[in-house]
């Protein structure tokens, strides 16, 4: 499915293709709190990364975040890097090159009509907000860490992948 995509303010637009449409993993990590506000949580897609065009590229301005491990004395730098515009902030999509061939653009950023999901999968809970309720439905899953299913596989289960 080809997703369209673009800031709040315009000067970004993106499109790419992707197999794996449907919004349904909401990760409430501090990273994407903040990054992204909205219900505490954000929401990513899966695309094939070499899809991927930009118009306003000289607007776009890269995130890296700095992660604390648990037991770890200090913060590293995040491989992943986190696409935003620089003239409104708007989230546009994450890319890590430990895995090239993916691209995850933010659900908030894409104009495209996009799938409603059937379930959600709710990944690193035990680093939400305490004011953040976690809103599942009766056959969501919910993960303190990260789930041990992909977003392909969840959309295989499901019979949701483009093809399947």
């Amino acid at each position: 499915m080809r997703l369209e995509g673009s800031c709040h303010c315009g000067a970004v637009k993106f499109r790419v293709e992707s197999p794996h449409p449907y919004p349904y993993q909401r990760c409430y990590c501090s990273i994407c709190r903040k990054t992204q506000g909205g219900g505490g949580y954000a929401i990513n897609l899966g695309a094939d990364s070499a899809s991927l065009r930009v118009t306003g590229k000289q607007h776009v301005t890269i995130y890296h975040a700095r992660i604390k491990e648990p037991g770890e004395a200090r913060a590293h730098r995040s491989p992943a890097e986190r696409h935003f515009c620089s003239l409104c902030g708007s989230a546009l999509w994450l890319y890590d090159a430990r895995w090239p061939e993916l691209i995850h653009p933010f659900a908030s950023a894409i104009d495209t009509p996009l799938p409603a999901a059937p379930e959600s999968t709710h990944i690193l809970l035990a680093f939400r907000a305490p004011w953040v309720a976690v809103e599942a439905g009766p056959r969501d899953r919910q993960c303190d860490g990260y789930p041990e299913e992909s977003i392909a596989e969840w959309h295989a289960r499901l019979g949701l992948a483009e093809g399947g």
